[in-house]
């Protein structure tokens, strides 16, 4: 049962049905693997008659480039995917981390912490249930203790998925040393107080899912349903990221986009010629068992 003290009241009376969200970081275009991502969770939310909301996490403002949210709406838009509720940044929710924070001090499931990377070194990188370097004046991090807990759960993609957070993940930082809070405080913040009950997003961040739940369980939360997309992969094989450079989609002429990443979802592609048409008719073809696991072996080569 939710704890009604868990989080301040932001959440307002929501429809039925599935809540579906998008939410690139401000960091560089778009290119085809996130356009994959937009549009896979675009199609789950739809062919549910449920509602898709763009949400722009730019929490880490080291990371954030400038205008760069602004020409993501805008790509998406030519591409058909527009937010059917008004855009949330990140930036402008700070209270809102800030008392999901303070819950976790009063539940005392936090605690400040002043050890490095290469402090952590000879744990290979996971933090133990104490610390190694001792307290000093220097401003500290926060992490959350994890215990000895295993968190299972089930991928409607990529099926159950376990992992024991002490052994493979340590006592993790949702505040920073220079006072930012982490993303995986921040999306498990936004994603309740927005109502998001279905999760679709790249199998990238299946790895952080047990971190975001129990995060959740800590906070009174309920965990959403999630489905994990199969990453577009570099020709070297690894994830298309704009840090990587990854060539952005063209906004001018998005109908071969649309298609091949309809394609690299198992969808089959509509013949239309026009985006809204192309659209209406993959909603109405949705086929949610046709995604694929993995990437098929020639989406690695893909550079656009």
């Amino acid at each position: 049962m939710r704890n009604p003290e868990a989080l301040p009241a932001e959440r307002l009376a929501l429809p039925a049905g599935p809540r579906g969200r998008f939410a690139p970081s401000p960091t560089g275009n778009l290119h085809f693997g996130s356009l994959v991502a937009a549009l896979g969770s675009w199609l789950h939310a739809r062919s549910g008659q449920g509602s898709w909301i763009v949400r722009m996490e730019d929490i880490d403002s080291t990371r954030s480039v400038p205008g760069a949210g602004q020409h993501i709406l805008a790509t998406l838009a030519a591409f058909g995917l527009e937010s059917d509720e008004p855009v949330v940044w990140q930036s402008q929710r700070l209270d809102l981390y800030q008392a999901s924070f303070e819950r976790l001090q009063a539940l005392g499931v936090v605690y400040p912490c002043q050890c490095s990377r290469s402090d952590l070194t000879a744990f290979n990188g996971i933090h133990p249930h104490a610390c190694v370097r001792s307290a000093n004046s220097s401003p500290p991090a926060w992490r959350v203790r994890v215990g000895d807990r295993e968190i299972t759960f089930t991928d409607r993609i990529c099926a159950r998925f376990s992992q024991r957070l002490d052994r493979e993940v340590g006592d993790f930082v949702v505040r920073r040393a220079d006072g930012l809070f982490t993303y995986q405080l921040a999306v498990v913040v936004d994603d309740d107080a927005q109502g998001i009950n279905e999760i679709v997003r790249g199998a990238d961040l299946l790895d952080s899912t047990p971190r975001q739940i129990h995060l959740q369980e800590l906070l009174g939360l309920p965990t959403p349903g999630y489905l994990h997309l199969p990453l577009v992969l570099d020709p070297s094989g690894r994830k298309l990221s704009k840090q990587e450079q990854a060539r952005p989609v063209d906004a001018g002429d998005p109908l071969p986009a649309l298609q091949a990443a309809l394609a690299f979802l198992g969808q089959r592609p509509p013949a239309s010629k026009r985006v809204d048409a192309l659209l209406r008719e993959a909603v109405d073809a949705f086929d949610i068992d046709a995604i694929p696991a993995r990437a098929p072996a020639h989406a690695a080569m893909r550079k656009d």
